[in-house]
């Protein structure tokens, strides 16, 4: 925990007096990230902003890293299918970046004007989102959006690995916008504190709320299947995830009526093998036995994305995929109306300074001695807090 607290220091350090140059695109920049990991929403998140701007004739480009085997992407790909949204992947999101506005052009979205003959809401890129960004310093951003897990906001308030803590909270100062997820599963007292505790590192800091809010499940093979929340009422259910937060996923179900659920948890991001199918189907089985009745199996969106053909093994058993969506919660006068003006009136006073030229960033020598001897010692720490914490503290939403 020290040696990640000094590394992630002195990264601070050098970003903040310039040694380290953050690239500014000429288009909006919305990040969207966490202090800590597990069930914060992020993905979910940058799929309702991507929507919101697609219906503002706004072209959104996602930037993500693509993190352990892109379940997260083949999500926000499968979800997004029909839009204009684009996705970038890689952790050189600056290269990436660069890419796609080189190959598709920009459009100013503050003055709806043709950049590299691109124009209206054709291919033209007007924002870009980046998943996952609070930690991401080498690109500037123009909002800087904090999700917080209802459930579990701070953990034991250690830096990893001795706790869940990817930044201390007086990172919350430099956000815009915080959303506390999971609002609907957590008292009232619970959600006044964490919004106490976000407003004693930044008094003005605007908070929203936010819930997954399921419409339908739909069955393995059938993707545009859609079957009724009902069908699980008075039945025996067994949920099985491998997501960041899992109780978040059994407590919505649990709200659905079911006569018992069971669960089994599997690590974020754990890619299903034969042995876990086994134990699946042995689950199921007892159960079927235990109640004299054949359970439904129902997983998250994203363990299907992640390998959907594993749930072939486990016929005679129906799969059921919970189809869910972020929507922000109504509360303390904040609304999802306010929160998007409120996105929007960001975006134009800080649009108001982004040159229409074609992109290029500004040259920084970097051959100092200084710059060059702190480059070295911020790359080995990194590498040593790398081979400790090899996903950079990121354990998915």
């Amino acid at each position: 925990s020290c040696l990640y607290r000094l590394s992630l220091s002195l990264r601070h350090f050098l970003y903040h007096f310039g040694l380290f140059h953050r690239h500014r695109l000429p288009v909006p920049v919305i990040s969207v990230g966490n202090l800590t990991w597990g069930g914060n929403g992020k993905t979910p998140m940058v799929e309702f902003i991507s929507r919101f701007l697609c219906d503002s004739g706004i072209v959104p480009l996602i930037l993500t890293r693509g993190y352990a085997g892109g379940d997260e992407v083949r999500m926000l790909r499968r979800k997004l299918l029909g839009t204009p949204t684009k996705i970038g992947i890689g952790a050189k999101r600056v290269a990436v970046a660069t890419h796609f506005i080189d190959t598709y052009g920009y459009v100013n979205p503050q003055k709806r004007s043709c950049i590299n003959g691109a124009c209206g809401h054709a291919e033209g890129i007007g924002a870009i989102v980046l998943d996952d960004g609070m930690q991401h310093l080498s690109l500037w951003r123009d909002v800087e959006i904090v999700m917080v897990n209802g459930m579990m906001p701070w953990g034991n308030h250690h830096l990893i690995p001795l706790g869940p803590l990817r930044e201390h909270l007086t990172a919350l100062q430099k956000a815009d916008i915080a959303i506390i997820h999971h609002a609907d599963l957590i008292s009232k007292a619970n959600l006044g504190a964490i919004v106490t505790t976000l407003q004693s590192y930044h008094a003005t800091l605007p908070v929203f709320f936010s819930t997954m809010a399921p419409s339908h499940f739909f069955l393995f093979g059938d993707e545009n299947s859609k079957i009724t929340l009902k069908i699980i009422e008075n039945r025996v259910v067994l949920c099985v995830s491998a997501i960041g937060f899992p109780d978040a996923f059994v407590k919505g179900i649990e709200k659905m009526g079911p006569l018992h659920v069971d669960r089994l948890d599997f690590i974020d991001h754990h890619s299903f093998r034969d042995k876990d199918i086994e134990m699946i189907i042995g689950r199921l089985e007892m159960l079927e036995s235990k109640f004299n009745s054949k359970p439904f199996l129902v997983v998250t969106e994203k363990d299907y994305d992640r390998d959907s053909e594993i749930f072939t093994h486990v016929a005679p058993f129906d799969v059921l995929i919970l189809r869910s969506q972020l929507q922000i919660i109504t509360q303390n006068g904040q609304t999802a109306i306010t929160f998007q003006n409120l996105l929007m009136d960001h975006l134009g006073i800080k649009l108001s300074g982004i040159c229409q030229t074609s992109l290029e960033f500004p040259y920084h020598p970097d051959t100092s001695f200084m710059h060059s001897a702190l480059t070295v010692l911020v790359w080995r720490c990194g590498q040593l807090a790398l081979l400790m914490f090899p996903d950079g503290g990121r354990k998915g939403h």
